[in-house]
C-alpha cells in the first residue's frame, strides 16, 4: 500500500458501526481498573495480560473477554471504559460510532443496569463537548443466554430509551439462531428500537442464520454477515434494500485465519453497503484506522474503494437526515481536496 493512501486513510473522516465497548478494554486499564476495584487477576502485568489472547476461533476469545469483565464494577468504571474508546476514536477520524453493549454480561455478576447505562452515557455526553464526536449506544442480548433473559433485558432498557438507539444479538452464535429471538426482536421494534443482528463469519448454517435475519427477524443492518457471498439471492436482496454489513477485518483473521478481505471487496463491488470497523480492538490490536489499512493491503484497494466503504458506514448510521447530510458534507469535502470522486 502506498504511503499516499495511508495518509489519505488516516485524515478520512469515518462512521464505525460495529464496535464493542467491552472489547475496548486495554490492558493497562484493565489493570487499574481490577486495582481500583480489589479485583484480583492471574496477570499483573500488561504483556502477562496480552499473552492470553490467542484465539483461534470465537469460543476461544470469549472465554478471555466475558472474565476480563469482572474489573468493571461502577458508573465511573464504564465511563473511564467508553471514554477512553472514544479518545481513541476521535485521533483516528471518527466522527460518529453507534456502540454495542452488553448489559446481560453485568447484570448476571450484580451490576444495575443502571450503573452500566449512566456510566456509559456520561461518556457520550463527554465526547460531545470534549471531542466534538457523536457516539450512541446499542444494546446486545446475549445469544446463549434465553429469549426470556433478553425480554427481561429489554423491559429493564426501557426507562432509558432516549439513550439507546438500537439493540443487536451477539456472543456464540451455535445453536442460537436469529428466530430464538424473534419474539425479542418484534417488542423491540414495537418499542421504537433499530434492530442489527450479528451473523458471524463462517459458523454452522451462516446462509439460514442471514436469512432469518432478513426475513423473519427483519433487521434493519446485519453484523459480520460476509457468508452472503455463499447466496446470490440474498446478495441482492440486501443491495436492493439498501442493507449494510458491519464488517471487522482484523478481527476476522484472528477467529478464522481469514480476513476475508476478497468477500468484502467482491460485496464492496456488487453495491452491497460493506463497511469497515474494528469490533474488539483491544483483543484485536487494530482500532479502525489499522482495519482500513490492514484490508486495503489485503485487497489492494484504491482510494476510492477505501472511501467508498467510509461512506457507506455513513450512509447506514442511525442518525438524523440533517447529521448524514452534515457528516457527508465533510466527507465529501475532504475527499475533493484529495482528489477523490466516490
Amino acid at each position: 500500500m502506498s504511503t499516499d493512501l495511508a495518509t489519505f486513510i488516516a485524515g478520512l473522516p469515518k462512521c464505525e458501526l460495529h464496535l464493542h465497548l467491552e472489547g475496548t478494554l486495554e490492558p493497562d486499564l484493565k489493570l487499574a481498573l481490577a486495582k481500583r476495584n480489589g479485583v484480583e487477576l492471574a496477570e499483573k502485568t500488561v504483556a502477562e495480560v496480552q499473552a492470553t489472547y490467542d484465539f483461534d476461533s470465537l469460543s476461544s476469545f470469549l472465554a478471555v473477554y466475558y472474565p476480563a469483565m469482572n474489573v468493571l464494577v461502577t458508573a465511573d468504571d464504564f465511563r473511564d471504559l467508553a471514554y477512553a474508546y472514544l479518545t481513541k476514536a476521535a485521533s483516528q477520524g471518527v466522527r460518529h460510532v453507534e456502540m454495542f453493549f452488553d448489559p446481560q454480561a453485568h447484570t448476571d455478576r450484580g451490576i444495575a443496569f443502571e450503573t452500566v447505562i449512566t456510566g456509559y452515557r456520561a461518556a457520550v455526553d463527554r465526547a460531545r463537548a470534549e471531542l466534538g464526536m457523536s457516539a450512541a449506544l446499542i444494546m446486545c442480548f446475549l445469544r446463549e443466554l434465553s429469549a426470556e433473559s433478553a425480554m427481561a433485558t429489554l423491559e429493564a432498557s426501557l426507562p432509558y430509551k432516549g439513550l439507546i438507539v438500537g439493540v443487536g444479538l451477539d456472543s456464540d452464535e451455535r445453536d442460537n439462531p436469529p428466530s430464538k429471538f424473534a419474539e425479542v426482536f418484534a417488542r423491540a421494534r414495537a418499542e421504537g428500537y433499530q434492530l442489527t443482528m450479528h451473523c458471524d463469519i463462517d459458523q454452522i448454517g451462516s446462509i439460514e442464520h442471514i436469512r432469518q435475519a432478513l426475513h423473519d427477524i427483519g433487521v434493519d443492518r446485519i453484523d459480520h454477515g460476509t457468508n452472503i457471498v455463499e447466496s446470490q439471492a440474498l446478495v441482492e436482496e440486501v443491495a436492493t434494500r439498501g442493507i449494510g454489513l458491519t464488517c471487522c477485518p482484523i478481527s476476522n483473521r484472528f477467529v478464522t485465519g481469514d480476513m476475508k478481505a476478497k468477500e468484502i471487496t467482491t460485496l464492496l463491488h456488487e453495491g452491497v453497503r460493506v463497511t469497515v470497523n474494528s469490533d474488539d480492538p483491544a483483543y484485536f490490536a487494530g482500532y479502525v484506522r489499522e482495519n482500513f489499512v490492514a484490508l486495503a493491503e489485503a485487497a489492494d484497494l484504491s482510494s476510492v474503494e477505501v472511501a467508498r466503504l467510509a461512506r457507506n458506514a455513513f450512509e447506514i448510521a442511525w442518525i438524523t437526515p440533517e447529521a448524514r447530510a452534515t457528516f457527508l458534507a465533510e466527507f465529501d469535502a475532504y475527499c475533493a481536496e484529495n482528489g477523490v470522486t466516490v
